[in-house]
Parts: C-alpha cells; structure tokens; sequence
C-alpha cells in the first residue's frame, strides 16, 4: 500500500518512475565507486565504459535495461558525493568478506580495461580495499589475477 502511495505521489509531482534502486542499495554504492574510478584518470574511455557495463551486468546479475538504470542512479550519486566513504560504508555493511573482495575485483577490472595503470586509480584501489577491510594481499591478488587475463591494447589480432 505504501509503494502504492509513494508511485502515486511521484507520478503526481511529475517524477518519473524509473529507478529500482534506492539510494542506499549496494549496487548503487558499487556502481558509484566504479564510475568514480572510471574517470579518476581524467579520461573515461570506451573500454572503460564497456568494462563497467560488462562487471556490473555479470557480477550483480542484471540484465541489458537494469545495469543502464543502474549506472544512471549511481552516476547521480556519485556526482553528489564527496569522497570514497560515502560508497564504502554502504559496501562494508551490505556485503560480506566474499562480496567486498568482488567489488575490488571489479574495480581492477574498470583499472585494467584501458589497457594502462595510473598511479592514481592504483591509489583509488588501495584506499577503497582499505576502507572495505580488504587486505593488501587480498587486493594484490585481485590485481594480479585481473592483470593476468588482462589483454594489452596494442596486442596483435591473432
């Protein structure tokens, strides 16, 4: 009844009802952290893109229009935080030990789409795995195992 009265409301004020993700939803807080690191270096490529469509679709289980809607709240909330606790925090208590340690896969895989690591994204890394209570092996790990399936740029078609 509720949901009912809120959809009412909206659709009276004119808001458009397309988000199924609240605010405080982990996915919401996940996808934030990854679009933050996305365009950390200055530059969002089309890899980088495609990277983040590609981990939030396979690793939370979304279809084609849900992981659209998805980037789109997490690209508003990301615009109105203002540092990386703010993602974190809603992380570190929605998930587990196993679930924070995907989320830091997740982010080398956004690192490691371009084909390069900046100093600065390996920083973001490091500071968001300390902030979710990864460990620095844990994250060294990730890093290595994503670095390894990772393909150069400039590699040759084969």
């Amino acid at each position: 009844m509720l949901e009912n009265l809120r959809r009412f409301l909206h659709d009276l004020a004119g808001v458009p009802e397309a988000d199924h993700f609240a605010v405080d939803d982990y996915r919401v807080a996940a996808a934030a952290l990854l679009i933050n690191l996305s365009g950390v270096d200055g530059v969002v490529t089309d890899a980088e893109r495609d990277a983040l469509h590609a981990s939030l679709k396979s690793h939370l289980g979304l279809d084609e229009a849900e992981t659209a809607e998805l980037i789109a709240a997490a690209g508003s909330r990301e615009a109105e935080a203002v540092d990386l606790y703010a993602f974190t925090s809603v992380l570190r208590r929605s998930l587990d030990a196993a679930g924070r340690a995907q989320i830091v896969e997740m982010m080398w895989e956004i690192v490691f789409a371009d084909g390069a690591v900046h100093e600065i994204e390996d920083n973001i890394v490091w500071r968001a795995a300390d902030l979710l209570g990864v460990s620095s092996r844990e994250r060294i790990e990730l890093k290595r195992r994503i670095a390894a399936g990772a393909r150069p740029l400039n590699a040759e078609h084969g």
